[in-house]
């Protein structure tokens, strides 16, 4: 969420715009992978082993719906705005999704024995 606001503040203060956004989007690119890597092993730990498949598709479903949204809505957003505009947006969704992700399970509930098979 800091990356593009300080992206956005650098290109408003005027400063090299192709300066910012190499630095800017070369750490973007660091943290997106990173947390793309954390996220990806999140939908399978966090899924019942019996239904891993399920919710992988469902999770691949959702990123593709995202990211059609995301392609028209920057659209739009830079059509008025600029790419400022689109930063700001952006910083505003991960804030969105960070308040939302306080309703995740902190932690995977140890599996009964029953779910293991033993009888």
């Amino acid at each position: 969420m800091l990356i593009p606001i300080a992206i956005a503040w650098g290109l408003y203060q005027s400063s090299e715009a192709t300066t910012v956004l190499l630095i800017g989007l070369s750490l973007f690119a660091i943290v997106f992978a990173m947390n793309s890597a954390v996220h990806s092993y999140l939908i399978v730990e966090w899924s019942d082993h019996d239904k891993v498949a399920m919710n992988v598709g469902f999770y691949y479903m959702a990123n593709a719906g995202g990211r059609l949204t995301g392609t028209v809505l920057s659209g739009l957003i830079y059509q008025h705005y600029s790419l400022i505009g689109c930063l700001i947006t952006s910083a505003l969704l991960v804030a969105g999704s960070m308040v939302l992700s306080y309703k995740l399970p902190r932690y995977k509930k140890a599996p009964t024995s029953s779910s293991q098979g033993f009888t």
